[in-house]
């Protein structure tokens, strides 16, 4: 299914805190670009009866039933891209953007 890092979860887990959205769950959706990417979407909220529920690395994750077929098998992590700037990143092989992390 869906899975985070451990960078992730922990930054999820510190912008739920500073946020004041403890104790609500990472909501995740995507849609399909023209050009056959994926976008990606994420907020706090609150879990609804048709949600899929799932937890990864201590986060409470809930995605509709309409999205998991385009969030099965992503990976989300939190890595610096660039001196001093992390960012959240989608490593989904269902994308057809998808590189695989090079090692090292």
């Amino acid at each position: 299914m869906f899975k985070l890092t451990p960078a992730a979860a922990e930054q999820v887990l510190k912008a739920a805190k500073h946020g004041g959205t403890e104790g609500l769950c990472l909501r995740l959706a995507a849609g399909q670009n023209p050009d056959g990417s994926i976008d990606y979407r994420m907020g706090f909220d609150d879990l609804s009866e048709d949600d899929i529920r799932l937890n990864s690395e201590g986060v409470d994750i809930v995605i509709a039933p309409d999205y998991v077929p385009l969030l099965d098998q992503t990976v989300m992590d939190y890595v610096e891209l660039e001196p001093g700037q992390f960012h959240f990143i989608f490593l989904n092989p269902k994308d057809p953007t998808y590189r695989p992390p090079a090692d090292g």
